[in-house]
């Protein structure tokens, strides 16, 4: 039963991320284009998918599998995550130096 769980969530999350990468290049909803954010939706897809696959052939591998496919998802997803935050935050800083220049002239 365990196993069954681990491999479905696998190919869940593998499945949603190449959802995602099918919108950012434009294949399913036009206008979020974004190169860089569907190559790794599709190489996160992919690890996942081997990590199921894994569960497959190597069964008493299975937990293993399933913590290094996710924990990788993770990783990757949080680095996106990372680096869109410093994106607005830097937008945000200008936007708020901004409104200080223009408050004092």
């Amino acid at each position: 039963m365990r196993s069954q769980t681990i491999r479905f969530l696998l190919l869940f999350e593998a499945a949603t991320f190449v959802v995602a990468a099918l919108i950012h290049s434009g294949v399913l909803i036009a206008g979020y284009e974004h190169q860089k954010a569907r190559i790794a939706e599709s190489v996160i897809a992919l690890v996942l998918f081997s990590a199921a696959a894994s569960t497959w052939i190597w069964p008493a591998w299975t937990r293993k599998a399933g913590l290094v496919g996710q924990g990788f998802a993770l990783l990757g997803t949080l680095i996106g995550v990372f680096t869109i935050a410093v994106d607005h935050i830097a937008i945000v800083a200008v936007l708020i130096w901004g409104l200080d220049v223009t408050k004092r002239a």
